[in-house]
């Protein structure tokens, strides 16, 4: 019987898991998960009416009720002051969705139809980035 080492066991464990492992690898790129992310912010017509802000707020919680959003938050600009950052902005409303046809399906929605509807008379300026990537 042949003697193994400590050196050969490893190098030949690598060696078997990188063969198991590489033809896997096309497989893994076709599977690899990603999210898409909407953020949305909103400029109020009337920056200080306070009514107009929590009306847009309550339609964006009503929003939030489209079946293809898997997250999402309402913010204010947070209370920080460095030169990268704009705060001149109302409210943001950040969405997470399972990909892009799942955002699109979101557009289309009644609900979302409705809420542009019912409260785009609120704002005076709308920005969107949307972006996808990987999911970590």
């Amino acid at each position: 019987m042949k003697k193994i080492t400590r050196r050969s066991f490893l190098a030949n464990t690598s060696l078997a898991a990188a063969a198991v492992t590489l033809p896997a690898l096309p497989d893994m790129e076709k599977t690899k998960k990603t999210i898409f992310i909407h953020h949305v912010y909103f400029w109020l017509k009337n920056p200080g009416n306070e009514a107009d802000r929590a009306k847009l707020m309550e339609g964006l919680e009503g929003l939030s009720a489209v079946p293809t959003i898997k997250m999402c938050h309402i913010g204010t600009p947070a209370d920080t002051n460095r030169g990268v950052i704009d705060r001149s902005y109302a409210i943001s409303w950040l969405c997470f969705f399972k990909n892009k046809e799942e955002e699109e399906i979101y557009q289309k929605h009644p609900i979302h139809l409705k809420f542009v509807e019912n409260y785009a008379h609120l704002w005076e300026k709308v920005i969107v980035y949307d972006s996808e990537g990987p999911k970590r």
